[in-house]
C-alpha cells in the first residue's frame, strides 16, 4: 500500500524501517529540527535522519496544518501510520488516507492513554505492559484496536530499556497489521475497560521522595530513567541519580555483622561495606551512579569518598 508515516523519536525508527521494507512510503512527517545539548545545536529528529537514509520525502512540521494536509492529499495515500509523532491528527487530514490512520501505542489500551505510557506504567509498579495498534479517532488514543502484544516488565527494567524493546516488537506488530489491512483481513475491536491517562512527564515527576516505601521510590526512579532523569535535592541543588537498584538481601546481613543492622533513615546516605545506600520509608536502595550539581557522572563510591566523612541527607 501507499503509506504516509508520522513519527519523531528513536522509538519510531524501527517502525519506519519495517514499513519501508514492505510497502511504499510516499511521505514521512516529523517534527522540525530541535536544539539539542548544552550548545543548543539544531538537530534533525531520529525519524528525519532515517527518512533521509531511506531517500523518502520528509515533511517537517510541528503542527499538521492546512499546508501539510494539502500535500498529503496530493500524494493520495491508502493509509497513515503514526508512532510517537508528538502532535494531533485532526480533520480533514484524519480522513485523507483511504483507510484513515492507525497508531502504534506503547501500552495495553485503554490503560495509559497519552504521551508517556511506558514511563507511567513503570512508575505505577505494573508488572505487565505491551503495545497496541488502533484506529486513530479524534478522541485521544480511544479508537478500536487491531492488534496487541503483551510482555512483562522486568523488576529492574528502566522505562528507557523497556521502550527500546517495545519499539522493536511494536514495529513488527504494526507492519503485520498493515499487511492485514492491505489484504482486507484486519478486524478492529472496541477498547474495553476503564481508561487511565499518561500525561507527559515534567521535571517535578523525577523528584524522588524517600519517605515513600522503597518499592515506590525504585519504581519512580526506573520510570523516569533516562528522561527526565531521577534526582533529589542535596543542600538545595539537584543531585542526579543515574543508576540505582534495590539493596540486595545480603546488605542487611553484612550490616548486621558489622554491628549496624538498621536501615538508613529516609533520605540518609550511608556507606555499608562497599555499597552506598540511601534510606526510604522501608528498605534502602543502593546508589550506583550519581551526578552532583556542577560535576560529572561518577560511581557512587567515588562520590562518597570525596565527602570526607560529611553526613548526607537527600530530600
Amino acid at each position: 500500500m501507499r503509506l504516509v508515516f508520522a513519527g519523531t523519536p528513536a522509538a519510531a525508527v524501527p517502525s519506519l524501517r519495517e514499513l519501508a521494507a514492505r510497502h511504499e512510503i510516499v511521505a514521512v512527517i516529523t517534527r522540525r529540527d530541535a536544539e539539542v545539548g548544552r550548545k543548543r545545536v539544531l538537530t534533525p529528529s531520529p525519524v528525519a535522519v532515517a527518512a533521509a537514509e531511506l531517500g523518502l520525502e520528509t515533511i517537517k512540521a510541528n503542527r499538521l496544518d492546512a499546508s501539510v494536509t494539502a500535500r498529503i492529499q496530493e500524494l493520495a495515500p491508502d493509509l497513515g501510520a503514526i508512532v510517537a509523532y508528538g502532535g494531533l491528527v485532526r480533520e480533514p487530514l484524519l480522513s485523507t488516507p483511504r483507510l484513515g490512520w492507525i497508531n502504534l501505542h506503547f501500552s495495553l489500551l485503554p490503560r495509559w492513554r497519552g504521551a508517556a505510557p511506558v514511563q507511567r506504567a513503570v512508575i505505577a509498579g505494573e508488572r505487565e505492559t505491551g503495545a497496541a495498534v488502533f484506529q486513530l479517532v479524534p478522541e485521544l488514543d480511544a479508537g478500536a484496536v487491531f492488534s496487541v502484544l503483551r510482555r512483562p516488565i522486568e523488576p529492574d527494567e528502566t522505562s528507557g530499556a523497556l521502550l527500546d524493546s517495545l519499539a522493536l516488537s511494536g514495529a513488527a506488530l504494526l507492519a503485520s497489521t498493515v499487511d492485514d489491512l492491505a489484504a482486507g483481513a484486519a478486524v478492529a475491536v472496541p477498547q474495553q475497560g476503564e481508561p487511565t491517562l499518561a500525561p507527559k512527564l515534567g521535571l517535578a515527576d523525577a523528584h524522588l521522595d524517600f519517605t515513600l516505601p522503597g518499592d515506590a521510590v525504585y519504581a519512580r526512579l526506573r520510570g523516569v530513567t533516562p528522561e527526565p532523569g531521577a534526582f533529589a535535592l542535596l543542600a538545595g541543588d539537584r543531585f542526579k541519580i543515574l543508576a540505582a537498584r534495590a539493596a540486595a538481601s545480603d546488605d542487611d546481613d553484612a550490616a548486621a555483622a558489622a554491628g549496624d543492622g538498621d536501615s538508613p533513615a529516609p533520605g540518609a546516605v550511608e556507606l555499608r561495606g562497599r555499597r552506598v545506600l540511601v534510606g526510604t520509608g522501608t528498605h534502602p536502595l543502593e546508589l550506583l551512579t550519581v551526578q552532583p550539581a556542577g560535576k560529572r557522572a561518577m560511581a557512587s563510591v567515588d562520590w562518597w569518598h570525596g565527602l570526607n566523612g560529611e553526613k548526607v541527607v537527600l530530600s
